[in-house]
């Protein structure tokens, strides 16, 4: 099997997978899909990965959007812009091993911190650091859902959804525009998250079952799942990288 085919293969499989946790969670896509295309194609991360976030958002809003919490989405996009920065300049000066182990720390620790309490306090200050974190992360590695995630855990099913997918869009265009200015956004990747766009809408479409039993009260549980989940997934992903297992 080719490259291109392994690529359209497996990372489809994957893109496929994680569409059908953020359908349901409100996040996820990058969780599960970032590692195995980092995996496969790390010299287009993490913009393919963020071709595919600017569109399932879309699919999501076109269920949910009356649920937005726009207030709390207005800290949030605030708190983005400079961490969107800082992400940018990660991705020139740090490898992609490098930044993944970074983010799997920290979600770990925030999951950690978090399953300790009932929930995180979601206000003005809580939701701007997110929003910052966020673009650190979303940025530099395709995974910025954790932060934004771990603060709205605690609201209903549906107001999670609508509200991350509205951040994750805005997140992305703006991704993709510092990716571009620093030169990290080649034509190629482009190209891949286009061709990815397929599996993400079948994914999305089969998630509706799990946004119903999600909905019955297990909203918090999935979401502190997916994160550690994804964490615990990107180290694995570096060890095998570097050879540590083997």
């Amino acid at each position: 099997m080719g490259d291109t085919a392994l690529v359209l293969v497996v990372g489809g499989l994957a893109v496929f997978a994680g569409a059908i946790v953020q359908g349901g969670v409100g996040f996820g896509l990058g969780l599960v899909a970032v590692p195995v295309l980092t995996m496969l194609v790390p010299d287009l991360m993490p913009g393919a990965a963020q071709v595919v976030n600017l569109v399932l958002p879309l699919f999501t809003l076109a269920v949910e959007w009356r649920k937005v919490d726009w207030r709390g989405l207005v800290f949030a996009v605030l708190g983005r812009l400079p961490g969107s920065v800082i992400g940018g300049a990660v991705v020139v000066f740090f490898t992609v091993q490098a930044r993944s182990l970074f983010v799997a720390v920290m979600v770990l620790l925030a999951v950690a911190l978090t399953a300790r309490a009932l929930s995180v306090p979601r206000n003005g200050l809580t939701i701007t650091s997110a929003g910052f974190v966020s673009g650190v992360t979303g940025t530099a590695t395709g995974i910025g859902g954790p932060p934004i995630g771990l603060v709205y855990q605690s609201a209903k099913g549906p107001q999670i959804r609508a509200t991350l997918a509205m951040f994750f869009f805005l997140s992305a265009a703006q991704s993709l525009l510092v990716l571009a200015y620093v030169d990290e956004l080649p034509a190629r990747a482009l190209l891949t998250g286009a061709v990815l766009i397929v599996p993400m809408v079948l994914g999305f479409l089969v998630s509706g079952r799990l946004r119903r039993y999600l909905d019955g009260g297990r909203a918090r549980t999935a979401v502190l799942v997916v994160a550690a989940a994804s964490a615990l997934a990107l180290i694995v992903q570096n060890a095998l990288t570097q050879g540590w297992l083997f």
